[in-house]
């Protein structure tokens, strides 16, 4: 069995890409199928000795569809440098020229189609019945700009068609067609009245024109379109930040001398140097040296980790203080770094679980709508009515049932639903996950960063014998020296209350235990309690009172002069004043609330106390994070991950919908679908509920959009017109269109009066 990627072209919406899946599903020797809309790609799981590349590539081409195998790509960490040409991003400014175009011209269409209606100013060159050539004609060539900008709707709407795989596309194509084609037939009555000076022929001719109905059906939909193209060509920016962590080059050690070699150079077993503020360039050991190491974009612990001989080293990572010499064990596509990108990748092929309802009805309702027109036009013909008559009424079924309610339903509450989520401080990446975001039932949350600050402070200071004033400033004088990261909160806690630091002398690092001084020609210590005891300070119950804090999550810090006992201070990662709140909220919606995180078991279960959290899962690597997702996934849950740093990428990429904290990493935030621009918990629950309330929206707009076709079509069909003379003409169906429209745009605009319960 092998797993094998494909480039799709031609797919424009979900019904597309579900066409393209159950076809290929049918196909002997396949597993698994899985379409991604967003990257245009193809994921496939097939038996090699049943069904072969060319056969997948001819199956979908016969439904309409290109497909050519992906290449193989390099090593990830391998390929970082300048970015290849992205179609997405083509895509993206070829639809914005669509747009922009679109509008100049819808923009005059529309006023001069509504403004004999509306009154409003008109040159008197297009007043009056004997201007009404010039009036039709002016239309017609505003619109046809539209039309030919937009040509790929009819292109692919048509082909989809023809193939018997019907989509958004073919809706817009069939609404916007018939109504410019029903204005071209209009124009020609209306020289026809002309000619036999029959004024109530021109009247009805110049009533009925729909051009501005096709010019607008395609300007908002290619709004919506350039928006999905926008999302599409930021698919691939998480992937390049995360290449751009490994180093380009790494100093080895060869023949005795420091060298300093491209990355891709470096094979399993050199020896590498790395300096105080380097990053490390490949995974390997310690063999020489100590140091502290930040390994926050791996593991996601805040605290930087002590290195000392025969200790394993992470590419990706960075070294905060000392020389160390390390061997390399795993480089290129092996490194730790590089199986992050690849879940990150592979992740971002992988298809969300949702299917766009109005695809699914579009899929019957498009050839159902025309076999009804056609057989309608048949029927009144067969009765003995004229051609035109009969033509009049296909028309009216097809204007009637214009998609342009059911193109809006759904853009339309997305579009006012995302604007107002970024009115409050909520970023919405696309649509989909907008969409995804209402059926999420459990929340998984990543410690450092999103539950708490991401940041150490002074959380206890307990002097013994001393005041306060005195021990922070004994403890911020020798700390200044280490460079250690638990050394910046007291530091920075003694600038904020004004305290002079002190020199020290003779300073010493410690290794795995702290470090000493000279002060004031006595020796003065800081560190943890192995320390204490090496040198004789008696702790007496202040000893229970360090191991108290360490079990709140907290890191004691002791302090000593001589063999006396000057205090502890206590240093941690506190939690976000929201957190507990937010976490209750997510309960209280139904949502179950997992945090994970890369810290130890007694930190988390600190944190867990502190903020009401039923289950915590600790001491999770990158890898771990996306797996226990998957496994929510697999069990048939439907998960959002919230997270702020490049090690929760590839969670936040496997998720339904990744939420990123907006002070995180611009890797979490490119990898997430939503966005937190306030860094405030709270807002994820504010996110879920705004996505709950588009997607009743949603509902409510297709209703009102087929409620209209369910009435309408009958009566355009002329089922009144044999009993009571009552026949719907173009324009009126034009007009009961133009109103599912209006009634589909002002509901979604009532959700700009939503607010967070």
């Amino acid at each position: 069995m092998v797993k094998e990627q494909y480039d799709i072209g031609g797919m424009t919406c979900s019904a597309c890409s579900a066409r393209i899946e159950k076809v290929v599903s049918k196909l002997e020797g396949v597993q698994s199928v899985s379409v991604n809309l967003l990257k245009n790609s193809m994921s496939v799981s097939y038996d090699k000795s049943a069904v072969s590349d060319a056969q997948i590539i001819k199956r979908i081409s016969d439904i309409g569809f290109s497909a050519s195998l992906q290449k193989q790509k390099a090593t990830k960490v391998q390929v970082r440098g300048e970015k290849a040409s992205d179609p997405a991003a083509a895509e993206m400014q070829k639809m914005k020229m669509r747009l922009i175009v679109s509008a100049v011209f819808a923009i005059p269409l529309f006023y001069l189609a509504m403004g004999h209606m509306l009154e409003w100013p008109l040159p008197s060159i297009l007043t009056g019945m004997h201007n009404s050539m010039i009036f039709a004609f002016t239309q017609f060539l505003l619109a046809l700009p539209i039309i030919v900008v937009g040509n790929r709707f009819f292109k692919v709407g048509f082909k989809n068609l023809v193939k018997l795989s019907p989509n958004m596309d073919s809706l817009i194509a069939l609404g916007s067609g018939a109504a410019f084609a029903y204005g071209i037939y209009a124009i020609y009555r209306l020289s026809w009245g002309f000619s036999i000076d029959d004024m109530d022929v021109v009247h009805a001719a110049s009533m009925n024109l729909y051009f501005e109905s096709a010019g607008i059906i395609l300007t908002l939909i290619t709004l919506g379109k350039y928006f999905e193209a926008r999302a599409k060509s930021r698919t691939s920016d998480a992937i390049t930040k995360l290449m751009d962590l490994a180093p380009k080059t790494a100093v080895v050690l060869r023949d005795g001398a420091e060298q300093e070699i491209s990355v891709e150079e470096v094979i399993s077993g050199d020896i590498l140097i790395v300096k105080a503020g380097d990053s490390i360039a490949v995974d390997g050991v310690i063999v020489e040296g100590t140091s502290s190491v930040d390994e926050s974009a791996i593991t996601g612990e805040s605290l930087p980790v002590e290195k000392q001989p025969g200790n394993k080293v992470t590419g990706g990572t960075i070294n905060k203080t000392g020389y160390f010499k390390m061997q390399a064990t795993a480089v290129g596509e092996n490194t730790t770094l590089a199986k992050i990108i690849q879940l990150v990748d592979e992740a971002t092929s992988s298809k969300a679980p949702i299917a766009k309802l109005a695809d699914k009805i579009s899929g019957v309702f498009v050839p159902v709508v025309i076999l009804i027109a056609l057989a309608v036009g048949a029927i009144w013909m067969l009765m003995g009515n004229s051609f035109e008559f009969a033509l009049a009424i296909t028309i009216s079924v097809l204007v009637i049932s214009c998609p342009c309610a059911l193109g809006l339903a759904t853009p339309t509450a997305i579009m006012v639903g995302t604007g107002r989520g970024a009115a409050n401080g909520i970023l919405v990446k696309s649509a989909e996950s907008l969409e995804v975001a209402h059926g999420i039932d459990t929340v998984v949350l990543d410690k450092t960063g999103t539950v708490t600050e991401g940041k150490p402070v002074v959380t206890d200071i307990v002097a013994v014998g001393v005041e306060e004033e005195h021990l922070l400033q004994v403890a911020a004088s020798l700390e200044k020296m280490s460079g250690h990261p638990l050394a910046d909160p007291i530091i920075a806690k003694a600038n904020d209350c004004g305290l002079e630091l002190l020199d020290i002398s003779e300073y010493e690092l410690l290794v795995g235990q702290g470090i000493k001084g000279i002060l004031h020609q006595k020796t003065v210590f800081a560190g943890n309690i192995k320390l204490m005891h090496n040198y004789g300070v008696d702790l007496g119950e202040y000893a229970l009172q360090g191991d108290k804090y360490a079990k709140e999550g907290k890191t004691p810090l002791y302090f000593a002069e001589s063999d006396k006992l000057l205090g502890i201070i206590a240093v941690a990662d506190v939690v976000k004043p929201t957190s507990k709140d937010a976490i209750e909220k997510l309960t209280n919606m139904g949502i179950d609330v997992i945090m994970l995180t890369g810290d130890n078991a007694k930190t988390a279960d600190a944190i867990r106390d502190q903020v009401g959290l039923k289950k915590v899962i600790a001491e999770v690597l990158p890898e771990d994070k996306e797996r226990e997702v998957r496994a929510l996934q697999d069990s048939g849950h439907k998960v959002a991950m919230v997270g702020d740093g490049i090690n929760d990428a590839p969670a936040l990429a496997r998720a339904n919908v990744g939420i990123a904290i907006g002070a995180g990493t611009d890797v979490a935030i490119e990898s997430a679908d939503i966005v937190l621009m306030k860094s405030d918990l709270m807002d994820v629950p504010t996110a879920i509920s705004l996505s709950r309330a588009v997607m009743r929206n949603i509902k409510q707009n297709l209703f009102w959009a087929f409620i209209y076709n369910i009435i309408g079509i009958p009566i355009a069909a002329g089922v009144f017109y044999l009993a009571f003379g009552l026949l719907l003409n173009p324009m009126i169906a034009a007009a009961a269109m133009s109103f599912s429209s209006v009634s589909v745009v002002s509901n979604a605009l009532r959700l700009r009066f939503f607010t967070a319960k």
